[in-house]
This record gives structure tokens, C-alpha cells and sequence, in this order.
């Protein structure tokens, strides 16, 4: 039987095989409903997969079934019996365990899954799960998120090039962001007013340039930052299409082929 809600403790952190478990576990269950929940070889496929992850893993099914037990005593896990029963099968209870929206749901998984992402790789990412219109609105979840302390940032949500990740670290890895160093114009005297005579062939730059110049590089830096963040999204999306194209390809040639083809 397993554990109900009301005698579990509070989660506040994952090991790295658990959260990549829990993880895949949850986005199969969005992305690949028919054969949701998984079986232990199919769940150890989905840990070990190159795409949608990091780091890349090399699980066997020992280990995965040692995780499973571990998260089935945290009562975020589940084992289910086939009508058969000659396959046990295993599906996620994280809306059990916790009050996550559906788009907090997909935002929590990416983040489990590949760890620190810029706003505009998260969004592009767990919109694969499920629907967020817009940065907003994935500003609007991630501050639900931060409030219930399962989501930390490097700065504020508004700022571009700002990184989120999951909060679930156990001190044994204290993963943090750090914050984004913000250019701090320095401070002059009101009375350090530069005067630059017609002799002078290299006059000091006045307080105001300066701060103007700082300025200046810091929107160099934010809009290189926004730059790398559309080239990886591209990036993503391009990978996305070629591996729904492969699925589809190969769909094809096993309809052809039961077609006699």
C-alpha cells in the first residue's frame, strides 16, 4: 500500500537520480500518454536519453528500481499492475504531494530534468507539456513557484538574460544561482566638478560620461545575452522538429509495412 499524503513529511530536496527519475516520469506522462505509465526498461530509457537532459546519464535498471523505491516511501511514486500482470508499471503522484498548477507542473519537470535555463529556454521547453502563451504568464507561475520556496533566480524575474532553477538541492550539492552583477555607477563628491583647460591635451572624463558609458555596456551585455537565448531556442526548436519528424517517419514505415507495404 502506499503512503498517504497526510503521513508524509514536507518534500524540500531530491537526490540527482531521484529528481532525473521523478522528472522523466513526469514528462512521459505529458508527452507520451499511450504508454504512460512506464515500465522499468522504458523509464531506464528515458533517464539515460541524450536529448532533454543534463547531465547525460548512464542508469541501469538496478539503479532506477532502487530510486523508485525510495521515492515510493516519499509517496511520489507509484507502482501499478497490468491486467495481465506479468509487467509492473510506475506513474508519478507529484499532484498529490504537491499544490502545483498544471504549467508549474511543466516548469518544475524542466528544471528537474536539465537543471539552470534562462526564461526563454524554459518557456520554449516546457511548452512541450503544456501550454504557456507568454513570459508573462511563465513570470506569473515561477512567482507562485518562488513564494512556495521550490524556485530560486538570479535576479529579478523582469530582467533579461535572468536564470531560474529548481530549489530542491540537498546540502550535499547546495546548488545556487548566483546573482547577476549589476554595474554600479561609482560615486562622486558634490564638489569634484572636473574643469579642463585649453592646455589640457587629456582631460578627465566627468562623472556623467562615465555613468552613461556603464550604462552602455551593460545593454551591450543584456542584448548578447538575449542573443545567445533566441540561438539556443532556435537551437531546441530545430531538435524538436527533427525528432517529431523521425517519430513520424518511423510511425510511417510501421503502417507500411503492417499494410503489407
Amino acid at each position: 500500500m502506499e503512503p498517504s499524503q497526510t503521513e508524509q513529511p514536507p518534500i524540500t530536496e531530491l537526490t540527482k537520480a531521484q529528481r532525473r527519475v521523478l522528472g522523466v516520469l513526469v514528462e512521459k506522462a505529458f508527452t507520451t500518454s499511450d504508454a504512460y505509465p512506464l515500465t522499468l526498461k522504458a523509464l531506464t530509457s528515458g533517464c539515460n536519453q541524450k536529448s532533454n537532459r543534463y547531465p547525460v546519464v548512464n542508469y541501469d535498471e538496478d539503479d532506477v528500481a532502487e530510486v523508485l523505491d525510495e521515492l515510493r516511501r516519499l509517496g511520489l511514486v507509484a507502482v501499478i499492475h497490468t491486467e495481465s500482470g506479468r509487467t509492473e508499471r510506475y506513474r508519478h503522484y507529484l499532484r498529490r504531494r504537491f499544490t502545483f498548477t498544471e504549467p508549474q507542473l511543466a516548469v518544475m519537470t524542466e528544471l528537474l530534468l536539465r537543471g539552470r535555463q534562462t526564461l526563454g529556454e524554459l518557456r520554449t521547453r516546457a511548452s512541450r507539456m503544456v501550454s504557456i502563451d507568454s513570459l508573462g504568464q511563465l513570470r506569473d507561475e515561477l512567482r507562485g513557484l518562488q513564494e512556495m520556496n521550490y524556485v530560486q533566480a538570479s535576479g529579478s524575474l523582469e530582467r533579461r538574460g535572468v536564470e531560474v532553477d529548481h530549489n530542491l538541492y540537498p546540502p550535499s550539492e547546495a546548488e545556487r544561482i548566483p546573482a547577476i552583477a549589476v554595474a554600479e555607477a561609482p560615486s562622486f563628491p558634490a564638489t569634484a566638478s572636473v574643469e579642463t583647460s585649453a592646455t589640457d591635451s587629456n582631460p578627465i572624463l566627468a562623472a556623467p560620461p562615465l555613468r552613461e558609458l556603464i550604462q552602455r555596456v551593460s545593454l551591450l551585455e543584456q542584448a548578447l545575452e538575449q542573443l545567445r537565448t533566441d540561438s539556443r531556442e532556435l537551437r531546441e526548436g530545430q531538435e524538436l522538429f527533427d525528432r517529431e519528424f523521425r517519430q513520424l517517419a518511423d510511425r510511417f514505415d510501421e503502417l507500411r509495412r503492417d499494410l503489407g507495404g
